[in-house]
């Protein structure tokens, strides 16, 4: 059976030569420039950056073509991180941008995000008018003359990394001398980050880091796929080990001893060090560890949560004036950056921590009240999810609910969160508790409600 197309707030998902083709790009292009241009007079511009995957100059030519055929001007930044398409949008002062990439997605996959003028996924109503666009092809076609013009800018790497060194001491970080160990998965990652470490005085020891597409393990940077980054800790005797996904907008955490941390205590870790030196407030998706709440609490601050998704956060970080904020896949964002999940921003916060503390990573985690946390996921059509929702709240009637983002249920041993998926046709489950069992009860629980209703 053929995968679905997918067409969210995160853009458009698919599987190259199956249901994403150069056709579709384009009037995706033209369904995106057709709506920046409403009610706008002049000629407007977008940034575009692609991640490293073999179709990315291919689908990058056809939104570029699309764009051009409605009249808007195209930045081509060329291979680089989706942050980094985030913060040019706004530096250049362009209308919008769009990163070709499929994030944590394997090979077959390709895909196109977008970003408004201020570097921000589009909310749920505005994604809603591009899509409508899109199927109606009500496109605002230009002439000859009026054809939007290409030009390349090779500048995102030097701005991106400026704005990355002026959360942090370099020097003290310098002075540290610490061993990073980097696995950038032959995603966007290695160039730039490889430059940050550089200039922050860090000895780096990278694999994967060339930008072939090709990826060397399952992209996304979870324990199962990064034993190489742990061996390579181990055996080189690293201060740490540092992991991303293709786009480069997760950050996961290998210690000292070689072993998997993860990617939920990215962000706790800089909100550590963050709430360190500043108060003020943080905000969290809804399938984030209870770590960043105890974090905040210990210095007197408060998380707000939202909804899961880059846009829900960063909005809500706009709104609040929080001073830190992501989710527990690993994404940080701070808004000194930009409102993008920012994989270097991770990195500065946490070698800035190790080098302010003079603590190793291990001892930093261990700090930490441990949680744990079991994530599944499993096939679902929107109708056999809303009978799953409804049974459950049956079920856990007695817990504290959110419907922000389906059902979060709150406990005084655990939460677990049930939704859907924003970009595949799936129902996500996720515990957590102090312990293992306690989080599998509540695992369990809906593997019931499923087997009750045949699902």
């Amino acid at each position: 059976m053929a995968a679905e197309l997918i067409i969210s707030i995160s853009g458009m998902r698919g599987v190259i030569g199956e249901n994403l083709t150069p056709g579709i790009a384009a009037e995706y292009g033209c369904a995106f420039g057709t709506f920046l241009k409403k009610g706008v007079a002049g000629r407007l511009a977008i940034c575009i950056g692609q991640d490293s995957r073999p179709s990315g100059q291919m689908l990058k030519a056809a939104v570029t073509a699309g764009l051009c055929s409605v009249g808007v001007d195209v930045i081509d930044l060329g291979i680089v991180t989706t942050p980094c398409v985030g913060i040019m949008v706004r530096h250049l002062g362009c209308c919008g941008g769009i990163v070709i990439t499929a994030s944590h997605n394997p090979l077959p996959y390709n895909g196109i995000k977008l970003l408004l003028g201020n570097g921000i996924a589009p909310p749920s109503e505005t994604a809603e008018e591009i899509k409508q666009i899109y199927f109606s092809k009500s496109f605002a076609l230009t002439d000859s003359a009026g054809c939007g013009k290409i030009t390349i800018n090779e500048q995102a790497d030097a701005v991106h990394i400026a704005r990355v060194l002026e959360l942090v001491d370099a020097g003290a970080i310098a002075r540290k001398k610490f061993k990073v160990a980097l696995d950038c998965v032959n995603g966007a990652g290695g160039r730039i980050t490889k430059k940050l470490l550089a200039q922050l005085g860090c000895t780096t020891v990278a694999i994967n880091d060339e930008p072939t597409g090709l990826f060397a393990h399952t992209p996304e940077p979870t324990r199962e796929n990064v034993t190489e980054l742990c061996d390579v800790v181990l055996g080189n005797r690293a201060s740490i080990g540092f992991a991303q996904d293709p786009d480069a907008d997760r950050l996961a955490i290998v210690d000292e001893s070689g072993k998997y941390i993860g990617e939920e205590y990215t962000l706790a870790l800089a909100a550590k060090y963050v709430f360190s030196k500043r108060k003020g407030k943080a905000a969290a998706n809804l399938s984030t560890s209870r770590m960043v709440d105890d974090i905040a609490a210990a210095a007197g601050c408060e998380v707000i949560r939202t909804p899961v998704g880059e846009a829900n956060v960063a909005s809500a970080m706009i709104e609040n004036k929080c001073i830190i904020g992501g989710e527990g896949n690993g994404g940080v964002i701070d808004l000194r950056v930009g409102p993008v999940r920012d994989s270097l921003v991770g990195i500065a916060l946490i070698l800035q921590l190790m080098a302010e503390t003079g603590k190793a990573i291990g001892v930093l985690v261990g700090q930490i009240p441990a949680y744990q946390m079991i994530k599944e996921k499993f096939a679902a059509d929107k109708e056999l999810a809303a009978r799953i929702l409804a049974k459950a709240k049956e079920m856990f009637a007695d817990a504290q609910v959110s419907t922000a983002d389906g059902y979060r249920f709150d406990f005084a041993d655990a939460w677990l969160h049930l939704r859907t998926s924003n970009t595949e046709p799936v129902m996500r489950i996720i515990a957590e508790a102090r312990d293992r069992q306690a989080a599998d009860k509540y695992i369990s629980a809906v593997h019931s409600i499923r087997k009750q209703i045949g699902g």
